[in-house]
This record gives C-alpha cells, structure tokens and sequence, in this order.
C-alpha cells in the first residue's frame, strides 16, 4: 500500500483547505467528507468531487484510513475517541485534545489498536522554520538563551462568519493561535519545563462585524489577553504574549537570542518568511532562503503547505517510521497551552509532567520526496 484513503469529519472553512492542498502530496487520497449537517457534507463534497457520507458511514467505510477531525476544539476529544475505536488513524486540527486526561486516554487507545495519532499545526514543516532549526543545530546562533514570541490582534469578530467558539473555554488566543507558536518553540530549542503567567478579560462579549450576522453580541467565557513565560529544559527563557485586544503594536512573531546571534523568525502561523541573523557586529541581515519547497510561494504571496502533517503521517505508516506532527508534541504543547491558562487564574508556577523530542528535522529533499510531482 502507497496511499492512504483520507475522511473529513467537519467541513466548515477549514475543510476547504484540506481538501485543495492535499492533493499535492503522496500517500493521502482525500476520499469523502462527512459533518453533521449533511446539507454542509453534500456541498463540501461536489466543490471538490469527493462523496458526502453521514459521520457513522464514513467511519464505517472501508476506504478510509485515515480520517481528518475538524470539529470544533471542544469535540475534538470525542470525535478522534470514536474515530480509533472504529479502526482509523486520526489526524485532528489543534489542540488536539484540551486536557492531559483526553490526550493520556486518546494515547491508549491508539497504542491498543496499533493507530496513529496525528495533530496540526505542521507550520513548523515549512521552509523558513527548518531553516531556523538548521541555524540552531549547526551552531549558527549558538545556545538559545532567551526569546520572545508575540501574536496580538483584536480577534476574529471582524471576518469570521461565525465566531462563537473563539471566545469559548478551549479557544481563546493561547488555545486557537498558541499552538503555532509553542510547537514551533520545541522544534527549535526542546521541552518546556515550567510556566507563569498573568491573564485577563477586558471585553465580557463582542459584537460580530462581519455577514451574516453583523451587529449580534456574543459571550467571552475565556481570557484574550495572557502574558506568559516559558522555561525551556534547555535554560532558554521565553516571553510570550498572546492578546486579542491589541488595535496594533510594533513587535515581530518570533525572536530568539543566542550565545552566537540573535533569529528573528517569521510568523510561524504560516510556512514561509523572512530570518533575520544578527550575528556579533551587530548588523542585521537578511539571511538567504536555502532551497526549501515548502518556502516556495503557492498561494498568492505566501507558501502554504497545510495537509503536509497528515501526508507525513501518512507516509510514516506506509513506511513504518515516526511521524512529525505527533501525539506526544501535541500533547506537551496543550500541557504547556493549558499551563499558562491555569497560571493565568493562580498567579503561580506551573511545572511541566510532560515531555517529547524534537521532532525529526524536514530537510528540503524529505520535503520534496513527499510531494507528489
């Protein structure tokens, strides 16, 4: 077997890009799609010329393999539960669970059945961050001591059609944009050992600006404004600020301070961007992209390799290898995501339980081995 069938459970927008960028790559064959609303099912289905299934026929179908959870965060944990008892693979959107409890039974389950477990973000993958974690590992910027990360908007009330479940206990902007941030951090310089952080919630509702629900007041039920720090087992110390009630600011995505030059590492929400080295003469330059096809602009103006964690997946069963994008990374991440929230209510240090590797560099030619022309 070289490929394996693909299901969607959830065809809200995400799914769209699922379904449009899978096809560039091997081992995956996006097969069907299925959603509780059948009327959204059949629609997703004929845009991309796949089958609609209701969610227990595609978990009974014996073409998929491998099945996609797009739910919304907080049915996360129930979906990919049935999705391994009915004999699959999961890979699930992040977090991928919103406790250690969920991710400690989702890891038995998986182990029981010889399944894989499976979770975006796969941002890391792209082209301007293993370059990063190649300027690390060979020495260029030296042992990265300190660092700050910053994602700071004013939320998703302006353009998302419906976003309720942004401002619901398991979202929130450490929950629904940290995960790109703290994955991509462990790629670079490891596990995290503790955490601290301060939290608010200035705004109790807001009101949505965008069609077709403009001018409709919706809850917040979490904090939008958490300031964090993160010690690395590594001894690098991290700032990281997450807020969806900044109108604008000045800081860049990502900046990590070594014993030998200081990164500044693009937004790693997305797989492509600009590194800046500033090395001893304290110059910053811009540092020259190495030929990496997942830093190749595909869509407009950025690279966006989404699906390239699930074919990774995907290829590791066929070829019986670890895959990247795994349980045990998701799984710290949301220990270390959580952390901070639970911090953010104490006001005191979290340790830690979890761990995991780094996962395996992607070198351009593992990324272009996994492309599918």
């Amino acid at each position: 077997m070289n490929t394996l069938g693909v299901g969607i459970i959830g065809c809200g927008n995400i799914s769209a890009a699922y379904l449009r960028l899978a096809p560039m790559f091997r081992g995956i064959d996006v097969r069907a799609v299925a959603d509780l609303n059948m009327d959204a099912a059949t629609a997703r289905a004929a845009e991309f010329g796949v089958r609609a299934e209701s969610v227990d026929g595609l978990l009974a179908a014996s073409d998929i393999d491998i099945v996609v959870n797009l739910t919304i965060p907080a049915a996360h944990f129930d979906v990919s539960s049935k999705v391994l008892a009915a004999g699959k693979h999961v890979y699930s959107e992040k977090p991928f669970v919103l406790s250690l409890k969920e991710g400690a039974e989702l890891k038995r389950l998986a182990g029981a059945n010889n399944l894989r477990v499976g979770s975006a973000p796969d941002t890391f993958l792209g082209g301007a961050h293993q370059q990063a974690r190649q300027m690390i590992d060979n020495g260029t910027v030296g042992q990265v001591t300190s660092g700050t990360a910053f994602v700071m908007s004013h939320g998703m009330e302006a353009w998302h059609p419906n976003p309720d479940f942004f401002f619901l206990p398991g979202a929130g902007p450490v929950l629904d944009i940290g995960p790109y941030y703290v994955t991509n951090l462990v790629q670079l310089i490891g596990p995290v050992a503790r955490v601290c952080a301060l939290s608010s919630t200035p705004s109790k509702t807001r009101t949505i600006l965008s069609e077709p629900r403009k001018g409709e007041e919706i809850p917040v039920e979490t904090p939008t404004t958490i300031h964090a720090l993160l010690e690395f087992k590594s001894g690098a110390i991290i700032t990281m600020c997450t807020s969806w009630d900044v109108w604008g600011h000045g800081h860049k995505p990502m900046e990590l301070y070594g014993t030998n030059a200081s990164l500044d590492v693009p937004d790693p929400n997305f797989f492509g961007g600009d590194l800046i080295l500033t090395a001893a003469n304290g110059v910053p330059e811009l540092v020259e992209p190495w030929s990496h096809p997942y830093g190749v602009a595909n869509d407009g103006e950025r690279a966006n390799y989404r699906t390239a964690g699930l074919a990774d997946m995907a290829l590791s069963v066929i070829e019986a290898r670890a895959h990247r994008c795994s349980l045990e990374l998701a799984l710290h991440a949301v220990e270390v995501m959580s952390s901070i929230l639970a911090s953010g209510e104490s006001g005191q240090f979290v340790e830690i339980t979890t761990t995991c590797e780094r996962p395996a560099p992607l070198t351009p030619e593992d990324a272009k081995a996994m492309l599918a022309s």
